[in-house]
Formats: structure tokens, sequence, C-alpha cells
């Protein structure tokens, strides 16, 4: 075994590594760009080298700083983590030409495998089925809109060197084919850097099964069984399980058989995951389930399978890499229980899952027998546009999948996190999901349902006078009076000529003003106007951020998170943010239906108008590329383009002007020559 390891990665995934390296005793080396000098994996690493500016262009995938950090520290291997450099056989070549260890498979399996239609005809000569499609080199536009037609709509457009959902789109309808290939090539070029791209029948009722394999340098390979990775939105996972629902013996035989020959069929070594589709119109039939492709690194969501196995995949790659072999054969591997793995993310579920920037001003998981948090950040650290922005993964482990479910629920509900928009109250809303918790799941679950997964539900009356109470100070952990103290400090709130009375003024969900009125009866006893009634609110009990409260009969506790202009509620599962509201930031209050701004930082792609333009509401205007993932930006409105603010090639700030409208009034005079 090697003694010092770097980790070409960030985040949740070097944390990762680190932790299963230090128990192990090896020791680590972290690298960082110069947005991540403060993060969590910089401080777990035994040493961290400074490897570039913040741009993953410019720094994590910069293979040869990588190599140059590992010869200075003294590193013998390197772990690429997934994402980044994991998946290119050029670094591996690399690394190992340097007479380093690549924790990970050889150059050769990972070029087999990377472009999905060289990996389909490789996987179809091996005798593993693959889904019908066309898999050609052709790539004129006209010739792939007819191959699509032979297969028959729907079909989905895939980025041959794709992954993660980027570079893939759904079409229904031939007359949308065109601009959808268009989209797909951009996006596969700008995060693979190939737009070319693979036609495949879009299965109706598709269920996305992965199996995990794991090979070494002296011939074994076996499977860890399966997950199911069915809960996508935008072709990206959300919540991870595993087993599989529904999995019977016969089928997770012939699925373990197909992953476990295309893994020999390629030598391959380490830590693999072969994908699969799954027709699940007929419940899950051996014959019903095609190779898509194959992942050659670890999966954000092996921990359910480290879960139900009892294995570190980890600490098993990092063993095969120093070519030991497999410590055991299939028949000694066995599934114990079930488990989940929900991916939390900076992103607004409500506004189409767009990602999120910010400050992490609180930052609480749950702890107990059967939780894990895999993060790479800490309360006070910023959520960037740079990287992909997810916080943590919160994995669960049960006896059973009913018991594992209610505990995913649990910890999900006890997840507390302000100063960024998450999608927490989301992954809530899907975990309590009816079809999901019967086992009935499908790629398009999210999809069908996703206006009332995605719904902010609005602030029940006692959580809004709760935030009011909040506000104007009434929530501070009391500090106990000694002696000598001003005996008059117990009494806040009494007032000898009557009921004080305060106003607490928030943003308002709608736009504009919310007043809400307390009176303060003295003694922790407060009547609040945060509703058609008044409500008669106590403060029982405050402890820092848990305050504990009363109201109509009943005590309830909620946690608070501060920011300086806004205070969170968490109560129920859910987040409520209160922001104070600020005169200065509605000088221009009205016009916003006029005005097209970016909602993240991003890259601006395509201009798709021009100053004088008449436009319809809805009609795509501007595309922005923000975390490699594209976003159409819309009109608000029928209307006539005013003046295009920006070009492509702009890279611009979360809420910069991009695009206006005429003024109404002057759209509707400009035809008449008034």
């Amino acid at each position: 075994m090697f003694t010092t390891l770097l980790i070409a990665n960030r985040g949740e995934i070097a944390c990762r590594v680190i932790r299963t390296a230090k128990r192990l005793g090896i020791r680590t080396v972290a690298v960082f760009s110069d947005a991540d000098a403060q993060a969590l994996h910089v401080e777990m690493a035994d040493e961290a080298v400074h490897i570039g500016p913040a741009p993953v262009g410019e720094s994590y995938l910069k293979g040869e700083r990588i190599i140059a950090a590992a010869k200075r520290t003294g590193a013998e291997a390197i772990h690429p983590g997934y994402g980044f450099l994991s998946e290119n056989p050029d670094f591996v070549a690399a690394v190992e030409a340097a007479g380093l260890i690549f924790v990970g498979p050889s150059a050769s399996a990972i070029r087999a495998m990377g472009l999905k239609d060289a990996a389909k005809k490789l996987m179809h000569a091996a005798g593993v089925p693959v889904v019908p499609g066309y898999h050609g080199d052709e790539q004129n536009p006209d010739f792939l809109a007819g191959e699509a037609g032979k297969i028959g709509y729907p079909v989905l457009i895939k980025a041959r060197a794709g992954g993660g959902g980027k570079g893939m789109r759904r079409v229904d309808d031939p007359a949308a084919f065109a601009a959808a290939l268009e989209g797909a090539r951009r996006e596969g070029a700008a995060s693979f850097g190939d737009p070319h791209c693979l036609i495949e029948k879009y299965v109706e009722k598709p269920r996305h099964i992965e199996i995990q394999v794991f090979g070494d340098c002296h011939g074994n390979a076996v499977h860890l069984f399966e997950r199911d990775c069915s809960l996508q939105r935008r072709h990206q996972k959300v919540i991870e399980e595993a087993p599989a629902p529904g999995m019977t013996p016969e089928m997770r035989a012939a699925m373990g058989e197909a992953a476990v020959t295309a893994a020999k069929a390629i030598g391959y070594a380490g830590a693999g995951t072969i994908e699969f589709i799954v027709d699940a119109s007929d419940g899950l039939r051996p014959d019903r389930f095609w190779f898509m492709e194959m992942n050659t690194r670890l999966q954000v969501e092996h921990p359910v399978t480290e879960a139900i196995t009892g294995l570190d995949l980890v600490e098993l790659q990092l063993r095969v890499a120093a070519g030991e072999a497999l410590p055991f054969t299939q028949e000694d591997l066995a599934i114990h229980g079930h488990a989940f793995e929900a991916r939390i993310y900076a992103e607004d579920a409500a506004r189409g899952f767009l990602p999120a920037t910010g400050t992490l001003t609180h930052l609480s998981f749950p702890k107990g027998e059967g939780v894990r948090i895999d993060t790479g950040v800490r309360a006070g650290d910023r959520i960037t546009p740079h990287y992909d922005p997810m916080i943590a993964k919160l994995i669960v482990h049960g006896p059973d999948r009913p018991s594992a479910l209610r505990l995913l629920r649990r910890a999900l509900a006890g997840t507390h996190i302000a100063g960024s928009v998450t999608n927490v109250a989301f992954l809530g809303r899907l975990a309590a999901h009816e079809g999901f918790a019967a086992g009935d799941v499908d790629t398009g679950l999210i999809g069908r349902d996703q206006e009332a997964l995605t719904a902010n539900a609005p602030a029940p009356p006692e959580i809004v006078a709760t935030a009011a109470l909040a506000q104007l100070g009434h929530l501070e952990e009391p500090v106990p009076v000694k002696a000598g103290d001003d005996p008059w400090a117990r009494l806040r709130g009494f007032r000898i000529w009557g009921t004080a009375r305060q106003t607490a003024r928030f943003e308002a969900d709608e736009g504009g003003r919310r007043d809400v009125a307390v009176a303060d009866r003295g003694g922790g006893r407060f009547a609040v106007d945060a509703g058609e009634e008044p409500l008669n609110l106590a403060v029982v009990a405050v402890a820092g951020d848990a305050v504990r409260l009363s109201f109509d009969g009943r005590i309830f506790g909620v946690t608070l998170a501060w920011e300086v202009e806004a205070v969170t509620v968490f109560a129920n599962g859910a987040a409520h943010r209160f922001a104070r509201w600020s005169a200065s930031a509605h000088a221009e209050e009205g016009a916003g239906g006029d005005r097209i701004a970016a909602p993240m930082p991003g890259l601006v792609k395509l201009v798709l108008a021009k100053a004088g333009d008449a436009v319809e509401k809805g009609e795509a205007l501007i595309v922005l590329e923000a975390m490699k993932m594209e976003h159409t930006l819309k009109s608000p409105r029928d209307g006539i383009v005013a003046e295009i603010l920006v070009s492509p090639g702009d890279q611009v700030e979360d809420g910069a002007l991009l695009l206006a409208l005429q003024p109404e009034s002057a759209a509707g005079t400009a035809g008449r020559g008034e």
C-alpha cells in the first residue's frame, strides 16, 4: 500500500476519500483553486497545493499541475474522485507516465467506455443488451432527424461523451428535433469538448437501475448488487436507493451477469457502474433491460451500496490500485437492509431547479443511528457559480424499505440550511410521495408531479408570527439577572399606560411589503396580527437558536437562523425565510415585467432576438449557461424588444439586466406612428 495519496478533486468527494485514507494511515494531499483556499477538504488534508484560479479549466482540469503537485509532495498515487479528470484517459496515461498510480481503471478501459456510441457497439458484441437507436458517426442534422423518424418518437438525443444529464434532450415532436439537437450539441461541447450526439428510443415507463461492479488486476470481477436511480429531474439523479424496489432474484441475476460480462470485456479493474434503462411497464422482467453506459469511476451514490453491503468502496479502490486482489467472491456478498441517498443542492426547485449561490449562514444536519452525512462545506462557506452546487448527501439505512423511508423523511425534516435557496423541502415532499412510498417509480415521476412537488407552501400564521417576534428581538435567549443588575430589566414590554405595540415589516412573497403588528402583553405573551384573526402566542423557552412557543393549546418548537437582513424559521420540515423589507430595494418596483435579468451568474451563450423585434410571451430570447447547463430565458409578455444589453460570450452576475422590452404604452403606439 502506498503511503501518500493526492486527491485530484474538491468538495464532498475529496472529503470522503480523505476520511478513508486517514483511517488506513495514508497521508493525504489536497489541491485547491483560488475559490477553495479555505475549503473543508483543504483543512482536512495533511497538505494542500494551490493549482490555479477558480474556473475549472484553469485549475481542477489542469492535469499537468495536479501531477506536478503529486511529485512535489511525494504522493505515490492520485485518486480522481468523480467528475473533472476522473474519466479522462489522457490524464490516466500521464499519471502513469510520471511513475504514479492512478486509483481507477486503465486508460484503455476508460477509452472503451468513454464514448456512448462506441461503448454500445462493444457491449452489443459482448452479448450485453443495448437500447435501440442510432449510434453511428454520421452527424448531419437531416440524417439524424431521419434516423429519429425510423426509431419512432419520442426519442432521446444524447451527447456521446455526456453524463449527469448534460447534453440530453427528449424530443416528442419532429418539428422540435433540430432545435433540441443544436442545444444538446452546444451543451456537449461546453461540458465535454465533444458535440457528437447519438439518438435512442425513449422508453415510456423507464427505470434507471445500475449495477455496481468491481474488478482487480488479477482477473476477478464481481457485482455489488443494484441501485435504483429512477428519481430524476432533467436527467439528473435526486434520490437513489438500494436495493431496487420490486427487484426479483431472476432480474438481479440477469443484470448482475450482464454487468460483470461488460466489465470483463474490457479487463476492468477498480470501481465502476453499469447503467441500464429498464422498461417497467410490465414490472421488472429479465428481458426488459438495456445497457446505457458505463461510468468508469466511483459514483456519487456509492454510499447506498456501502450501506447494504457493509463495504468501504474507497478502501477497495485503494487496495485494488495497490495491486491487491479482491478479498471476496460473488458468493460471499449479501444484501443487508435498505438504504436511500438524497442529494441536497443549492437550487430553486420552484424556478425549474435553477442553481443558486450564497453564503451558508446556518448549516445543521441530523445525527443518529442509520444516518450518514457526506458533505464538503461548513457553516460560513460560500456556494459559488464555479462548481456543482451540491451541499451534501444525506444517506439513511434501515432494516427494510419502509423503515429506511421513514428515517429519510425524519432526517430531511431535521436538515436546516439558511443563506441559500435549497431543494430540501422538495426532497421532503418527494420522500412523502405516495407513488414513491409504494415503490412505483420511474424517471418521469418528478416531471409528472413537478408542480405539486416544487410549490412553495405559504408560511402558517403562527410561523409568520414567530418571524415577527424574532425580527423585533423578542426571541433572544434571556440573560440571567444577577445581583446588582437593574431589576427593571425583567419587565421588558411592560407599559403603565397600556400594551406596547410594534410592527415587523417583511418582503411579501408576491412583492411589496407585509406588515405584522405585535402587541407585547408582558411575561413572554404576545398578540400578533399574522392572519385573519390576531394570534396569541407565548414564549415557553429560548435556548440559543431553538425556541419553543405555545399557541392555540399546543406547544411547538422552531429553529431560527439569522442573516444580516433576514431570519429563517425551520418548523415541521419546512424552511420559511423572512427578509426584512427595504424601501430602497423597491425604488424601481413594477418594472420587472419589461425586463429579463440573469437568474444566476452565468455565461451568455445565445441571444435570439435584436432590438426592434416583436416577440410573444414565452418566446426564447436568451440562452444562459450556468454550471455547465443551459437555461433558456423567455419573454415575460408580448412586446417589442427595446434593447439588448449583452452579447454571446459575456459573463454576467446574478440579477444583471440582459434585455428590456418597450413599455407597453410605447409598444402600443409604435405601430400607429404616434
